[in-house]
């Protein structure tokens, strides 16, 4: 047995011939009568009470600890005392990702688990309370792909607090809790003239940035950071080197999505739109820190600026420029004064992404190519979202089956005519 055992009720001294003899102290009959004591692995002693008739119980309780230190699964009772919130604040603190992405794990954390979990002790969470906090983020979040994603961020947090040994497993990991699992949703490319039409609602100074993103498959953060020298019209290639994202509340340049630097191909006619881009609206020299707030100044001269020279502001864009052309486009319905325009989550300029790889795909281009020209991981990843927009292949299947067992069935020929 790991510690002892000690009886408040009773306490042993000598009598007068030198015996030991048991003699009831001042609190016999009152409280808890016994408490079980042991040294954990960080030297401090920890204890737990309980009551007459129940030695045993106690027994049992130091025997599980010894157990449990010689296996290397101890856990300190004390440390699972910490609020939800409190451990929340010293990992976020603790992430090691960039800024961007630790700011979007905290405003998942913050937001969505905080108001639900954040009182409560972590080592008091089991299944059931997740199973609870998972249907109340149902009724609040229809989108079960931010769900899924918030879930995420919060298994990550309790897979930490096992590494730390705070808590002994992950509740979300038990098999009653299910995470949100997002409906498959097959993507649909936006039409041609859908393009066109929202091409033609967008302000001149912003016009070309459909041309960059639905003509050579940029991301919104990568047209905005499009600079001058990144664009070869000699070569007919698009040098994907930087985009403009927001980090802790400043726009900075940072390396394209994963740090993947990639090559796209400029065809001519959307060089053309480009070059006239530039004669109307001349590139400017923004200096902007890099990756990070207080990180080194770095300039580029951006192709797509605001009115006064500066970057762009992704949220000012989506709401005030972007937007109204998906109005004018009958994308989305006009706005009433005073009022914002409808969301928009499957139209946002990422649509022209799709309309790329729709074109390509229609066009023959293979998988392997399209997945480096839009700078993604592995084509397999790419064959995932795009496999439904490839060119149909019933008809090669059909005639190549048919060429081999025309010689089993020879009048099968005029009869498929």
């Amino acid at each position: 047995m790991a510690g002892h055992i000690q009886d408040r009720w009773y306490r042993t001294e000598p009598d007068a011939n030198g015996r030991t003899i048991r003699v009831k102290t001042d609190r016999h009959g009152t409280g808890m009568r016994y408490r079980a004591r042991y040294i954990g692995p960080d030297g401090t002693e920890q204890s737990k009470s309980y009551p007459d008739r129940q030695k045993g119980l106690a027994e049992k309780w130091l025997n599980r600890v010894k157990a449990d230190m010689d296996a290397g699964h101890f856990i300190d009772p004390k440390a699972g005392q910490i609020t939800f919130r409190e451990y929340a604040a010293k990992w976020l603190g603790g992430l090691t990702t960039d800024l961007g992405s630790q700011e979007v794990v905290n405003r998942r954390i913050r937001l969505h688990a905080l108001p639900y979990l954040g009182t409560r002790p972590m080592g008091s969470f089991k299944p059931e309370h997740m199973r609870t906090w998972l249907n109340a983020l149902k009724l609040a979040l229809p989108n079960a792909t931010y769900r899924r994603a918030i879930y995420d961020s919060v298994s990550s947090l309790f897979n930490a607090a096992v590494d730390d040994g705070v808590i002994r497993s992950n509740p979300c990991h038990a098999q009653s809790v299910k995470p949100p699992e997002p409906e498959p949703r097959l993507i649909q490319p936006w039409t041609e003239e859908r393009v066109c039409r929202v091409r033609a609602g967008l302000p001149d100074r912003y016009a070309a940035t459909v041309d960059a993103g639905g003509g050579c498959g940029l991301r919104q953060g990568e047209v905005f950071g499009l600079a001058e020298e990144n664009v070869n019209f000699n070569t007919g290639w698009v040098h994907v080197r930087q985009q403009v994202k927001r980090v802790g509340g400043v726009l900075v340049f940072a390396p394209p999505k994963r740090g993947k630097l990639r090559d796209a191909p400029l065809g001519p006619v959307v060089a053309t739109g480009l070059r006239d881009h530039i004669c109307r609206f001349p590139p400017v020299e923004v200096t902007l820190p890099w990756k990070t707030p207080d990180g080194p100044p770095v300039t580029r001269k951006l192709i797509f600026t605001s009115g006064v020279g500066n970057a762009i502001w992704r949220s000012y864009f989506d709401d005030y420029v972007w937007k109204p052309a998906l109005a004018f486009a009958g994308v989305i319905p006009p706005k009433d004064a005073g009022q914002r325009y409808a969301a928009a989550p499957d139209d946002g300029m990422h649509a022209l992404r799709h309309f790329y790889a729709s074109m390509l795909l229609d066009a023959g281009e293979s998988i392997k190519a399209l997945s480096v020209y839009l700078g993604h991981s592995d084509p397999g990843f790419t064959l995932r979202i795009y496999t439904h927009l490839m060119p149909s292949s019933e008809e090669r299947t059909r005639a190549a089956v048919s060429a081999v067992f025309l010689r089993i069935h020879p009048g099968a020929v005029a009869t498929a005519a």
